[in-house]
């Protein structure tokens, strides 16, 4: 009866959670941004990682309450610690933000959060990766041209672009041209400036 009690109550309190966060995102779309934080910090401080999100992005950008992006860090890693794939990215990002790209490598857990956020199919965090392993100070060309494709592939014209890079340049694949053009071209097409330039060279 007790266990059957505990868990009526676990229920209810994501119940409740879920409730104040879709609350909060129907505020945050009518323009009402100081509801939706309360309702968004409600719900984080119940440990619901979607709301956790929703109110790292509220400090982030200072919709309803103060920017504060060590706030933002806050909460964006809580809601990390539970999977979160966009919570992962950001927190990441946070973390790598003050940091020159060349020293990343003193933020594995950064790192670690964008591989995660990366397989779990974030762009953003594909592209980032990519580069990373491209320019660290021991380069991962492979690696990094494996991330890059993958964003690539979900639309992300810079990483087409860098992945054009990879093969005029033989970058984590045998050099090719042909398939350099292609790259280019594509990239060129959804509106990425560097790829015009290195196809008209």
């Amino acid at each position: 009866f007790e266990e059957a009690a505990f868990q009526l109550q676990q229920v209810f309190r994501i119940d409740i959670s879920i409730a104040l966060n879709i609350l909060g995102i129907e505020s945050m779309r009518a323009g009402h941004y100081r509801i939706a934080y309360t309702c968004f910090k409600l719900a984080a401080d119940r440990g619901y990682s979607k709301a956790q999100f929703n109110v790292g992005l509220c400090y982030e950008h200072g919709r309803g309450t103060e920017k504060d992006l060590e706030k933002a860090a806050f909460y964006y890693y809580h809601a990390a610690s539970s999977c979160h794939p966009l919570a992962q990215y950001r927190y990441a990002r946070c973390l790598l933000c003050h940091t020159p790209e060349n020293e990343w490598h003193r933020h594995p857990k950064a790192v670690t959060f964008l591989e995660q956020a990366a397989m779990a199919g974030i762009t953003e965090a594909q592209a980032c990766l990519g580069v990373f392993y491209m320019r660290g100070l021991q380069p991962k060309e492979k690696r990094g041209l494996k991330y890059l494709l993958l964003a690539a592939r979900s639309g992300d014209a810079q990483s087409r672009y860098h992945v054009g890079v990879c093969y005029e340049k033989g970058l984590g694949v045998q050099q090719n041209l042909a398939e350099a053009m292609r790259h280019y071209q594509q990239a060129a097409a959804a509106g990425n400036r560097n790829a015009g330039e290195r196809l008209r060279v």
